[in-house]
């Protein structure tokens, strides 16, 4: 298998991608074994830089520690023009995320490489993970878990 690269995008990049990227490696790691996943490139980023530099938010943190996922050592950053040609799949949040991350492409084929994370557990059905930020803890839960599915899914297209 050849590694791969995967980059996942929110708003922020402080309550959904971040879970996205813990859970993403968690999944990939008890897939191939952590010594294999350390191959891929795995990161998150937000299409601000509302909270550049900032730890993924205390609510995320904690749905995703209940998991055995950490996410304390990642920082916000904002997506650049560069991670075109950096991550091999950009997996979106939203439909939001989606436009404003292909407004950044510069040909199609960087375009063709974003795509809504749910995409692979609803095909064709545009569904959003929603964003937790203004609810409560369930909230946060709820993303945590379609995330989990959503990264199982894509391993399953993936290896």
């Amino acid at each position: 298998m050849n590694p791969r690269s995967v980059l996942f995008v929110c708003l922020g990049n402080i309550c959904r991608s971040p879970v996205a990227e813990g859970v993403f490696r968690h999944a990939l790691s008890k897939r191939i074994g952590e010594q294999a996943a350390l191959a891929w490139k795995i990161d998150s980023a937000g299409t601000s830089a509302y909270h550049a530099g900032k730890s993924p938010d205390p609510r995320s943190q904690a749905s995703a520690r209940l998991h055995g996922v950490d996410l304390s050592k990642q920082r916000s950053r904002a997506f650049e023009v560069a991670d075109f040609n950096a991550f091999e799949h950009i997996l979106v949040m939203d439909s939001a995320n989606h436009v404003n991350v292909c407004a950044l492409a510069k040909h199609p084929e960087e375009k063709d490489r974003v795509q809504l994370i749910l995409e692979a557990s609803f095909p064709g059905h545009n569904k959003p993970v929603p964003d937790p930020y203004y609810g409560g803890d369930q909230g946060f839960e709820s993303v945590y878990q379609l995330l989990a599915q959503a990264s199982e899914d894509w391993l399953d297209q993936w290896l």
